[in-house]
């Protein structure tokens, strides 16, 4: 099992850890420096490593490109969205079926915009309701966007999901030219997306949204600019939002100032959510989410912006969260996260589980509140692969997915 320890003994190694980038002793056959930012050509496999708990073995499900985000189906397999617009499925067997699902909207999948998160409804068994998050394009300028969330309905074998509407389109449309004056150097108005979906326990989807390279827009309350938020089923406020009832506040907003949430996860044993985010020039984030909380983004990040300049301040900000974690210069380019609630692989309960573009998969114990503590054991660096997303499967085994052209799903297990 992994390591826990008491409250106080935990913040203060995560104080520590925070401070710095991470730095860890490597699995006996990983290299000591990172993969190319752009990822190596993935091998044949499979692959057997040495870790701090014992071996595990990994191996190749499925090649796609781009593959984003997963969700496992009640009758086993799992549903993949690939970047680039196309939703696939994989049978309990492994088997990818060549033929994509069809029916999904148009969407702008231009540089990192695209299809996103998925996630299926608390019902999915009898209603069959698949929810995703994607880059929507204005019809009226091919140049602009903004995040939205659909639903369909998917049955077993078919190729093509139906009733498909959208349950909220975030007014983040952002790219007419020319751009409005930023500050920083921030990036293009294609990117920053955010789009993880996740249903809690009480049947209620979050929805992480980014700021769309316009930071200055994240502090206004009554935008959807670099927000999490909490809704209903069909989109609609739930009761319990932080903001709900006052005025020049959106009321599905659940916490904000993040810049590119890309990653969100509830630990199991908590009951606690817990977001990765993408910072600027390093300041990449691990946060536990709080209601109602604010992140800092734009005006607080402990990274450099993109023109060289320092931010206006790097933490302890009164009304304020800084991240549990944070990682860089230089950039650490986080995937999803995890907490592992399996047996399967021997001494991982309990154990955060995060996915990076350039440091590899990441695994830390935790204390008895969920906190990670302590430096992180780095896992299959070797395979040099930008690891998206990470998501436990129902027997217990650990699903990755790579951010590559020629991309793959894999699955983790102790051999």
């Amino acid at each position: 099992m992994g390591l826990r320890l008491g409250l106080a003994t935990g913040l203060a190694a995560l104080a520590l850890t925070a401070a710095v980038a991470p730095v860890s002793a490597q699995a006996q056959d990983d290299p000591p420096a990172p993969p190319p930012f752009g990822g190596t050509e993935l091998g044949e496999g499979p692959w057997d490593f040495h870790t701090e708990h014992g071996p595990i073995h990994v191996e190749v499900v499925a090649r796609l490109e781009r593959p984003w985000g997963v969700a496992f189906l009640p009758e086993g397999g799992m549903l993949v969205t690939e970047r680039v617009g196309r939703l696939r499925h994989i049978d309990a067997n492994g088997m990818l079926d060549p033929t994509p699902i069809a029916g999904l909207p148009a969407m702008y999948t231009f540089g990192i915009a695209g299809l996103k998160g998925i996630a299926l409804h608390p019902d999915f068994e009898t209603n069959r309701l698949v929810y995703m998050a994607y880059s929507k394009i204005d019809p009226e300028d091919e140049n602009v966007s903004t995040l939205a969330v659909m639903r369909g309905r998917w049955a077993p074998g078919s190729h093509e999901l139906t009733d498909v509407e959208d349950i909220f389109v975030a007014d983040t449309w952002y790219g007419a030219m020319p751009l409005p004056e930023r500050c920083c150097g921030q990036g293009p108005a294609f990117g920053s997306y955010g789009g993880r979906l996740l249903f809690d326990a009480d049947g209620y989807l979050f929805v992480t949204s980014g700021d769309r390279n316009y930071g200055e827009m994240v502090q206004d309350p009554a935008s959807h600019y670099g927000k999490i938020f909490r809704m209903t089923d069909t989109g609609e406020v739930p009761p319990g939002n932080p903001w709900v009832g006052m005025d020049g506040h959106e009321p599905l907003t659940w916490s904000t100032g993040h810049r590119n949430p890309l990653g969100l996860a509830i630990n199991p044993d908590t009951g606690e959510i817990w977001e990765s985010e993408f910072g600027p020039r390093g300041g990449d984030e691990v946060n536990r989410i709080l209601r109602g909380g604010n992140y800092g983004w734009i005006p607080v990040t402990q990274g450099m912006h993109y023109n060289g300049e320092q931010a206006e301040h790097l933490r302890n900000v009164p009304g304020m969260i800084d991240p549990v974690l944070v990682y860089g210069p230089p950039s650490f380019n986080p995937g999803n996260l995890m907490f592992y609630s399996g047996d399967a692989i021997p001494g991982w309960d309990g154990d955060m589980l995060l996915g990076s573009f350039t440091q590899g998969l990441l695994r830390y114990d935790t204390d008895n509140t969920g906190v990670p503590i302590g430096e992180p054991e780095h896992l299959l660096r070797s395979l040099g692969q930008r690891w998206r997303d990470v998501q436990e499967a129902p027997d217990g085994s650990i699903y990755l997915l790579t951010d590559q052209v020629e991309g793959a799903v894999l699955r983790l297990s102790a051999p």
